[in-house]
């Protein structure tokens, strides 16, 4: 069996490709943006998130606050350019999740060069953060996030 192809199935079901947006003081616009990828699953198949980890060389495995799962999950924008958007460019995603992986790729790729630290470069990413996993709870709708 194509383990790759294996990986990018599972992700298709249990996997989720998010970018979190926060109000900072740290942050020069007053907002951080932070795109991650994971998986989440029970706790008696965590032999498949060890997978998930071996195969991408990073990432962690740590409980799920909001369930009784556990979450492999990578947040280095660095990690997620060079070690899981690679993955998925060569082994797609088949289901309508295909299209949140490319505007999450488009959004680490635009935050790797550093335009997330110019205005525009943030609106910009802020309006394809937007659209990714439309039918998910928002904390900030993108109408509130003034820049």
């Amino acid at each position: 069996m194509d383990i790759g192809s294996y990986l990018s199935g599972y992700a298709d079901g249990e996997g989720c490709f998010c970018v979190s947006i926060n109000k900072s003081r740290r942050h020069k616009f007053g907002w951080e943006i932070r795109p991650s990828f994971s998986v989440s699953q029970n706790r008696d198949r965590i032999n498949v998130l060890k997978i998930f980890k071996q195969r991408f060389k990073c990432g962690t495995i740590r409980p799920d606050r909001s369930d009784k799962t556990l979450k492999f999950e990578i947040r280095s924008v660095d990690k997620l350019v060079t070690n899981v958007i690679p993955h998925f460019k060569k082994y797609p995603l088949l289901s309508s999740k295909s299209v949140d992986f490319e505007r999450f790729a488009d959004i680490c790729s635009r935050m790797q060069l550093k335009q997330h630290l110019t205005k525009k470069g943030l609106q910009d990413i802020l309006k394809l953060a937007s659209e990714i996993n439309r039918a998910g709870k928002k904390k900030f709708p993108r109408e509130e996030i003034k820049i």
